[in-house]
């Protein structure tokens, strides 16, 4: 179960390291594939309905999808992919014994929030305004954006924060930030980077971002 972010991307090449292990689709194992195309109010629905399928393993994709997963469950193994800070949003008990139905890597550190405020001062030295660009319903938001405003005190930039409720809302953000202008926009890792980057371009807005998925 995905996030529409990096969907495409994702299932090929899930697909293609389960081959490489054996795992070969319509001979030993059958996939049943589930993504919220961007709105993270159907995942409950979405897992729920994996779990009444009485599927062996779920494996997910950003934090909202493994949330959801995990409230369907306590049963089914869970393996959840690029996370952030799992143990703060509840899906673990620790990094080193996660405990319960879930384990899987957290490749998504709230920390690189600073990062990315950092790597601005670098690059644009007189930058004094920064725009997060945040996913409303997604949890990781929250400490992601601590960790921007951490940042931003740190170097003297002075953050803000532009939160989308879905996708479909992308591109009106940027036509706000365009008016606002602000010297630079960081792009929460669930928001797809690659639409992101056609906008920054298209609005010439400085952007940085921590994922390389489209």
């Amino acid at each position: 179960m995905v996030e529409a972010s990096g969907l495409e991307e994702f299932w090929r090449l899930f697909r293609e390291d389960m081959a490489k292990l054996g795992y070969v689709e319509g001979q030993n194992i059958r996939y049943e594939f589930r993504s919220d195309q961007g709105q993270i109010s159907r995942a409950s629905a979405l897992a729920a309905e994996l779990v009444r399928l009485n599927v062996d393993l779920i494996v997910t994709w950003f934090t909202p999808a493994a949330l959801a997963a995990k409230a369907a469950t306590h049963d089914i193994p869970i393996v959840m992919a690029l996370t952030g800070d799992p143990v703060a949003n509840g899906l673990v008990e620790s990094l080193s014994r996660p405990g319960g139905n879930i384990t899987g890597m957290s490749g998504v550190s709230v920390q690189l929030g600073g990062k990315c405020v950092e790597l601005i001062r670098e690059l644009l030295p007189l930058a004094h305004r920064a725009v997060a660009l945040t996913q409303a319903s997604n949890p990781f938001s929250k400490s992601f954006l601590e960790q921007i405003e951490a940042g931003g005190s740190a170097t003297g930039i002075v953050i803000g924060n532009k939160s989308i409720s879905s996708i479909e809302d992308l591109e009106a953000a940027f036509a706000d930030m365009e008016k606002e202008r602000p010297d630079a926009v960081i792009v929460q890792p669930s928001i797809p980077s690659k639409r992101a980057a056609e906008l920054a371009v298209t609005h010439r807005i400085p952007t940085v971002g921590v994922s390389a998925f489209c």
